[in-house]
């Protein structure tokens, strides 16, 4: 029998109530994973893998392209070097296409492909292994509940971990741990505008369907994760610090009190089940915290320093003899990408490529995991020109972010309630100098290791040159890496929803 992902009503009903709740829900989850085992049993899934691993990392770049690995190196190592995801031994290329609504998946009838993708389609497809719509977590295209990898990897008995600098509520953490018809549903409250869709569903669903269930009463109450660090503070509420509570939840800062976590917090942690936000928005930017040590988001955690404690507090020993199954997303990539943010994109590309270094270290001292590292899709159409060349040059300004429906792509990290900008933009020449009306949106330019010591960041004689061709995402495909056991079918080119089966193979919850 499959893990069953539990959602209680928002306004917390009687024992009673709840139990009718969890009537309707099995009913429901029942149906869905009859279709979605239709599904799995005519889709092709990899060959299978000849040596299963104990635990799997799975590390995501969100927005992170090609371009944004290669800006990354050229910028911190030079030509000749290489970032830490470079060295594991495959590489290949991911897919990322999502569907509309109400298709089919590929190869059946109704099958209506979306070019670009959004991140919880993607999130829904690496975890679950269908296509979805872009707005989508956890549901198909047509509105059915399907099992994430994680919550199979929980029924089987492995101690599983989410970690992220976004809210914990948003679309790649979420995809593992919930879910909804509409990325927007992630609370403290319910709201019909933010969680219902008839186009799929046809008449609104009831509160009680997990569809329309806030992400953070789902997270507060299924215990998909084991350990859970990232932002989204204000997304929860004194509820859902119960409902954590009575699990086990050993709970960082307060939650109902508005308090964030601190790195100090994060550092002491112990117990099988920890819960730790560290802002009450998205994390705060790297650079940000290194520009403005003595302001209280410098308190919070780097991504490496999450992903470290998540794995020494996940690689317990068990009595079932079982090991882990951890995500961790670069979330900040994606948003500064959205606004052409070249200087703090490089920053967090090289961040998330540090917490890959967590990984590996592990990986390589323990030699039976498996460490995956990817993206869920291009943000930016992110470019490295030739030096002293120009690309929209008759820009006022970046292209718009029309991302519309995640409004913390451009949000200010805020810590009780204080507002904390991080807004310097990417340094760059100015298009059009000395002309009577200069256009302010020339390309980013950084000096890399290989310039003269007396090149700076921002003058025409820095080496790389970088620029945006979208303020949106892109439907290139991605890179992936990959190291230790399966790590093998990982080369060459596959498609997001590969890497479901791929997981749940090398976890053995899927054949």
């Amino acid at each position: 029998m499959r893990y069953v992902p539990a959602a209680l009503m928002s306004d917390g009903p009687p024992r009673k109530i709840r139990g009718i709740v969890w009537i309707v829900l099995g009913a429901v989850l029942a149906i869905s994973l009859v279709a979605y085992a239709v599904f799995t049993a005519t889709r092709p899934a990899p060959a299978a893998l000849q040596s299963p691993a104990k635990n799997v990392i799975y590390l995501l770049g969100d927005g992170m392209g090609r371009s944004h690995v290669t800006a990354a190196r050229e910028r911190y190592y030079g030509a000749e070097g290489r970032l830490v995801m470079e060295s594991l031994p495959s590489h290949g290329s991911v897919s990322t296409y999502s569907v509309e609504k109400n298709s089919g998946q590929p190869g059946q009838a109704g099958f209506v492909p979306e070019l670009v993708t959004a991140s919880p389609a993607a999130a829904t497809a690496f975890a679950s292994g269908v296509k979805t719509y872009n707005a989508a977590i956890g549901v198909d295209a047509k509105g059915v509940v399907v099992p994430t990898i994680m919550e199979l990897a929980k029924q089987a008995g492995y101690r599983t971990g989410n970690v992220s600098t976004a809210e914990v509520t948003d679309a790649t953490p979420a995809g593992q741990m919930s879910h909804v018809l509409a990325r927007g549903c992630q609370g403290p409250d319910y709201s019909a505008d933010a969680c219902q869709d008839t186009d799929v569903t046809g008449d609104k669903l009831p509160t009680s369907d997990v569809r329309v269930t806030p992400i953070a009463d789902q997270i507060a109450r299924n215990g998909t994760a084991d350990v859970i660090f990232g932002g989204g503070m204000a997304r929860f509420d004194a509820k859902d610090e119960t409902a954590l509570k009575e699990q086990g939840y050993s709970i960082l800062g307060s939650v109902s009190s508005r308090i964030p976590a601190t790195r100090a917090d994060l550092n002491g942690a112990s117990g099988e089940k920890v819960f730790g936000l560290f802002n009450t928005g998205n994390l705060t930017l790297e650079k940000a915290k290194k520009d403005n040590p003595d302001r209280p988001q410098a308190e919070e955690p780097s991504l490496q320093e999450m992903t470290q404690k998540a794995i020494e507090l996940l690689d317990q020993e068990q009595s079932n003899g079982k090991g882990f199954y951890l995500q961790v997303e670069g979330a900040l990539i994606d948003k500064r990408s959205h606004d052409n943010d070249a200087a703090q994109t490089l920053d967090e590309v090289k961040a998330f490529d540090d917490a890959v270094a967590a990984a590996l270290d592990f990986a390589k001292r323990d030699g039976n995991t498996l460490v995956i590292v990817t993206a869920d899709h291009e943000t930016g159409g992110f470019n490295i020109i030739e030096k002293g060349s120009f690309t929209n040059a008759e820009a006022a300004g970046p292209p718009p972010n029309v991302d519309f429906g995640n409004s913390a792509n451009s949000s200010t990290p805020t810590r009780n309630g204080g507002n904390f900008k991080d807004e310097e933009r990417s340094t760059g020449i100015i298009n059009g100098e000395g002309s009577e009306d200069p256009k302010n949106f020339g390309p980013a330019t950084f000096r890399t290791p290989n310039d003269p010591a007396d090149v700076k960041d921002g003058s025409k004689e820095a080496s790389l040159w970088l620029s945006y061709a979208s303020g949106n995402h892109t439907g290139a495909d991605v890179p992936i890496y990959a190291y230790g056991p399966g790590a093998e079918q990982l080369q060459g080119s596959v498609d997001n929803t590969d890497l479901f089966d791929i997981v749940g193979q090398a976890l053995r919850v899927l054949r």
